[in-house]
């Protein structure tokens, strides 16, 4: 444990989660490896599985940070106002993030990364405080069979029931009405929309489940033991549901929120076994200075992003590029394929990120949200 009630490796699985997301988010050029980018539509790249990796833990870590208080009982207003000012913060720096460049309210996007985490942690948060085991696996359950029943039966207008394209599902008919133009670039669906959060808390309520057993009074290695057993079982079962509801990180389906949830599990038990059990920690140094400062190691990475991109510099037809592109030339593409180009980059802006995030983390500074 780094520190009472804090488990190590759950800041190493966040870490690793977070260096995963730079560097799928920070390509180098327009050619990257096909596993760094999203599957285009049904499927699911290793790129699929960082945003619901990081929802697992944020069900994980709810645990370890509400469970005493949970067991003390008594008044909890403040512990409830303390929830709702960390999920309007979450959701206020997706706005903030959403806004660059894209600040005019008729066309800002609405959802978001942010805004996705902020719902599921307010909703996981309150589901553990006032229920119990028992009715949080019924409301897992619940949701990811609602939200396939919901998706495959229900019709919408001009398509039918049971399309599941990009277009024509209910899913997106629902984001169109409610979000008009505010949607993920004005586009026909959004892939942190309302319905699919569905799917979204079905998989922050596993983290609570796993987090509960690495909560609970029992060997370390039953509970290595145990996330692999029911991360397997999870996989398998996902993968079986995609035969009828296929694997899509854009509609959140109940297939891809067992897929990875099982994956996350093992990943989780990984790193449990290596750092808790096994003492190995000296590799892990640097994801876990990303991960006690996660949600700070999601936003400044982005900022930067987002400068490079818009600011434009004279390309070598003497056309704009973006800034990024350039230096990304400039580095690597005289000396490397273009894919590789673009990996080097990504390696690079991650390794002077965690330069920084590791100085911060032997000062011990910690930004809380």
């Amino acid at each position: 444990m780094a520190q009472e009630g804090r488990l190590r490796s759950l800041d190493v699985f966040r870490g690793l989660t977070i260096a995963g997301m730079i560097v799928v988010n920070t390509p180098g050029n327009e050619s990257p490896y096909a596993p760094l980018e999203h599957a285009d539509w049904h499927g699911c790249t290793p790129t699929d599985l960082v945003f619901p990796f990081f929802l697992f833990i944020v069900g994980t870590a709810i645990v370890f940070a509400l469970a005493r208080r949970k067991d003390e009982g008594g008044p909890r207003r403040e512990l409830i106002l303390g929830i709702l000012r960390r999920t309007a913060v979450l959701f206020g720096l997706g706005l903030f993030l959403n806004a660059i460049p894209n600040y005019h309210p008729s066309s800002i996007r609405l959802p978001g990364v942010l805004q996705r985490i902020a719902l599921c942690y307010l909703a996981g948060s309150l589901v553990f405080l006032w229920t119990g085991l028992r009715a949080q696996v019924a409301l897992a359950a619940a949701l990811l069979a609602g939200y396939w029943l919901l998706m495959t039966r229900v019709p919408v207008p001009g398509f039918g029931p049971g399309d599941l394209g990009k277009e024509g599902n209910l899913a997106a008919c629902i984001d169109r009405l409610v979000f008009g133009p505010h949607t993920y670039r004005h586009g026909v669906f959004d892939p942190e929309g309302l319905l699919s959060t569905m799917g979204a808390v079905a998989t922050t309520l596993l983290g609570i489940f796993a987090g509960l057993w690495l909560k609970a009074a029992r060997p370390p290695r039953d509970k290595a033991a145990g996330l692999v057993i029911a991360g397997t079982a999870a996989a398998v079962a996902g993968g079986l549901w995609a035969l009828w509801f296929p694997l899509n990180k854009a509609l959140w389906t109940s297939s891809y929120v067992l897929y990875t949830g099982g994956l996350a599990a093992f990943t989780l038990a990984a790193c449990y076994w290596l750092v808790d059990m096994k003492g190995r920690a000296g590799w892990a140094l640097p994801f876990e200075a990303l991960g006690v400062n996660a949600i700070t190691a999601y936003v400044l990475p982005i900022l930067l992003l987002k400068a490079l991109v818009l600011t434009k510099v004279a390309g070598p037809a003497g056309a704009p590029i973006q800034l990024r592109i350039w230096l990304c030339d400039r580095l690597f593409g005289s000396w490397l394929a273009p894919a590789n180009a673009s990996l080097a980059f990504s390696l690079a802006y991650l390794s002077g990120w965690t330069v920084v995030f590791r100085e911060l983390h032997r000062r011990k500074v910690v930004f809380k949200v």
